[in-house]
């Protein structure tokens, strides 16, 4: 029976950019807050990561970074996904080599892959390295998403671990657990469905609100997988006016702004993504005052 890879709550984690290149020492000290937080994992290089405007150099840079930063404290899971197979696959390698505990694949974004397209995509990356894979469904983004079908027939790799859904389709995710084996785990992708997912046999979350609030959203896991749901319950519905100002524009614009406002230095934005409009910004800083994660009032 394969293990997950992590369960509770695992950070996507920003990266700082400055004049162009990666803020490493930045990096570090976004760690540093995280595993002093409870975190339970740290996803390197994902969606909130900004990956898809690094270079390959930059990506594998990062990395390896975080792989020595947090010297085996938790889990370090790389994202390693990309719509060219032969990329994602050398990526993946690098990955593994340089000593990550897993990885995590998106769907091949903008060639829409048809179900059969992306069982081969993602067996044929498996197939190349020996450490646990979490696939990785937001359609929202990529424009494809899986069935449940598709789920079953590439939980039975033994190197796909699951996947982090963030479809928010809940019929979708009764349907995978049904179809598919225990061991092929479900970690939610979107942090204010996390008790939700959880409740329907879920084992934790990779979270962009982790980045602010850890020990939060560890704290939120960890009710869900004792099975304190009603605790769990009410603790979600605290912290929804958080993710909704994080997810105000496109992820990771609030968030990254939200550290820096913390001041925590996460650096820059990279076009194509840009600041805040006034009014996102506004309400960015009430939720974020509203939560005492501000000294002041900015």
């Amino acid at each position: 029976m394969k293990e997950p890879i992590f369960t509770g709550s695992g950070v996507a984690i920003v990266t700082p950019f400055t004049k162009a290149v990666v803020d490493l020492p930045a990096l570090g000290r976004l760690i540093d807050f995280q595993l002093a937080n409870g975190t339970d994992a740290i996803i390197v290089c994902g969606t909130t990561g900004e990956s898809s405007t690094m270079t390959y150099r930059e990506r594998m840079n990062t990395i390896e970074y975080c792989i020595e930063h947090v010297d085996g404290r938790v889990p370090v899971i790389a994202g390693t996904g990309s719509n060219s197979t032969e990329n994602a696959l050398a990526l993946s390698r690098d990955a593994e080599a340089a000593g990550a505990d897993g990885l995590l694949l998106v769907t091949p974004y903008y060639n829409k892959a048809t179900q059969l397209g992306l069982i081969r995509h993602f067996n044929k990356i498996a197939d190349a390295v020996d450490i646990p894979m979490i696939l990785y469904d937001v359609p929202s983004r990529t424009g494809v998403g899986f069935t449940a079908e598709t789920y079953a027939a590439l939980s039975k790799h033994p190197n796909i671990a699951g996947v982090k859904e963030a479809s928010g389709n809940f019929s979708l995710i009764q349907k995978t657990r049904n179809l598919c084996p225990e061991d092929f785990y479900i970690w939610s992708g979107n942090d204010d469905e996390t008790t939700c997912i959880c409740a329907l046999g879920g084992v934790g979350v990779i979270s962009v609100a982790a980045n602010v609030m850890p020990k939060e959203m560890h704290l939120l896991t960890h009710l869900c997988l004792t099975d304190h749901f009603q605790e769990a319950g009410q603790l979600q519905l605290h912290l929804k006016e958080l993710c909704d100002a994080l997810f105000c524009e496109v992820n990771p614009i609030p968030v990254k702004t939200a550290l820096n406002l913390m001041g925590y230095g996460a650096g820059e934005l990279r076009l194509p993504l840009c600041e805040m409009s006034p009014e996102h910004l506004e309400q960015l800083k009430h939720a974020l005052n509203t939560y005492h994660l501000l000294k002041k009032e900015s």
